[in-house]
């Protein structure tokens, strides 16, 4: 079968989507498609098959198969972390944006965040998002303030990983290995924009879906990360790590409420 999608123009705004992909077979074909529907059609979507061991890859070869946009690369497994800085070194967009395996978007994600950045001028951008029981009911809609500098970013991470997308004239980064790897990798986006900034609606433009078993369901854990975080990666004061650390607890106790609100 011929690709059904035409490459790129060279001086279009090409956005590059990482998605890191490891046993996956179950949940990819819905954040694939929900990747490959979007208005904004100038866009590559990079599959990171992290050394899968289910049918992840085979799908990831139909998809490359049929649509010039999809780049399927093979790793051994390394981490999520490891996943998506292959993504990065294979990107070749102007702008960035991440999606995992089991998470998906509305079709016009893409599209309202880069006239939003467009009008602007802002070169991190970020969307409402829903959590997604894994029988399908809805949990939290998450509702992030409009805008975001560093200081509000050490509060909480205001960034859900599946919504954020940045301009590359930031200059490159990685994810490092270490818990909390996402906020960690917006907190230098945010530190090196100045700020960042929510499209103006509130109704959710993404989908994230909560495991019960997944690493983040540890709230111990995840406070632990948080806590190394301030000290060790930010160097913030005791002092100031305590309280960004009061305000981390309460905005984690928000996002998890049924209700919609801004966090």
């Amino acid at each position: 079968m011929s690709p059904v999608a035409p490459v790129p123009e060279p001086d279009a705004t090409l956005v590059s989507v990482v998605m890191p992909v490891y046993n996956a077979q179950a949940t990819m074909v819905r954040s694939i498609d929900s990747v490959l529907a979007q208005t904004h059609r100038q866009l590559e979507l990079i599959l990171v098959d992290d050394g899968s061991r289910d049918g992840s890859a085979a799908i990831m070869d139909a998809y490359a198969a049929r649509d010039t946009r999809v780049v399927a690369v093979r790793q051994p497994n390394g981490g999520v972390a490891a996943a998506r800085n292959r993504g990065l070194q294979e990107a070749r967009g102007t702008h960035v944006a991440f999606l995992d395996s089991d998470d998906w978007w509305e079709p016009e994600k893409l599209a309202l965040q880069l006239a939003h950045m467009a009008r602007t001028g802002a070169r991190v951008c970020y969307t409402a998002y829903q959590r997604v029981a894994e029988d399908g009911r809805a949990l939290a809609q998450v509702v992030p303030p409009e805008r975001v500098d560093y200081a509000g970013m050490l509060y909480s991470n205001r960034i859900g990983n599946l919504t954020g997308i940045y301009a590359r004239s930031l200059g490159e980064a990685a994810f490092q290995k270490t818990g909390h790897e996402d906020y960690v990798f917006w907190l230098d986006r945010v530190r090196r924009a100045g700020h960042a900034e929510r499209v103006p609606e509130t109704r959710p433009l993404a989908y994230y879906l909560v495991r019960g078993g997944s690493v983040s369901a540890n709230k111990l854990r995840a406070a632990g990360w948080q806590w190394r975080i301030y000290r060790k990666v930010e160097r913030l004061t005791l002092p100031r790590s305590a309280w960004c650390m009061l305000h981390y607890v309460a905005h984690a106790l928000l996002k998890r409420n049924p209700l919609s609100r801004p966090v």
